[in-house]
């Protein structure tokens, strides 16, 4: 168990980080984080997540005097092409006809960040998923649920029908649903 004399503060509107949080019986507060998600020519994907996870960093610490602070960014990257959360249901359709029958990677990078002794930990994981051969229908119904539309890759794997396109996983599940839960534990006891 992890116990903390500062708050903890968890900068991300993801229901579901708040959940995979929770598996670790932590308290904490949700804060806004909003930052420009934008993936630069030419950086690498771990580069990428761990950029992003800094810089809602930085934007969290504005509001935030005492405490701890955890971010997290995921993408997924298929083709060398990083794929984050579609714009609208046609980009979900052309992404999810995309991954269908493949084998794409899945990057999350976070950073936890105590403000008393100011140490910051940034780090990330990286998953292999394979999806079966979608047939255009599921991908119409799926899309018609909404689910795709907040999520990298335009798909959940732990909650809705998403998780029947998944043939094979090989590396951290929790990475895939946004938090690679034992890095980050491992990191929490370092930061606290």
């Amino acid at each position: 168990m992890i116990k903390s004399n500062l708050p903890i503060y968890l900068a991300s509107k993801s229901p579901r980080r708040k959940r995979l949080l929770k598996q670790l019986n932590l308290k904490f507060k949700i804060v806004n984080a909003d930052i420009e998600e934008n993936f630069l020519k030419g950086e690498l994907p771990m580069r990428t997540v761990k950029r992003l996870a800094l810089e809602k960093l930085f934007a969290a610490k504005a509001s935030i005097k005492k405490g701890i602070i955890i971010t997290a960014d995921t993408i997924v990257v298929i083709d060398g092409q990083i794929i984050g959360k579609p714009v609208d249901a046609k980009d979900a359709k052309r992404i999810l006809r995309k991954l269908s029958g493949r084998t794409h990677i899945v990057y999350t990078g976070f950073t936890l960040h105590n403000t008393d002794t100011k140490k910051t930990i940034t780090g990330f994981e990286r998953t292999n998923v394979t999806f079966r051969n979608l047939t255009t229908q599921e991908i119409i119904d799926y899309i018609s649920t909404g689910s795709p539309m907040d999520k990298a890759g335009a798909y959940g794997i732990q909650d809705d029908f998403g998780a029947v396109f998944v043939k094979k996983i090989c590396g951290d599940y929790y990475n895939v649903v946004g938090l690679p839960l034992t890095k980050l534990y491992q990191a929490l006891l370092k930061v606290i």
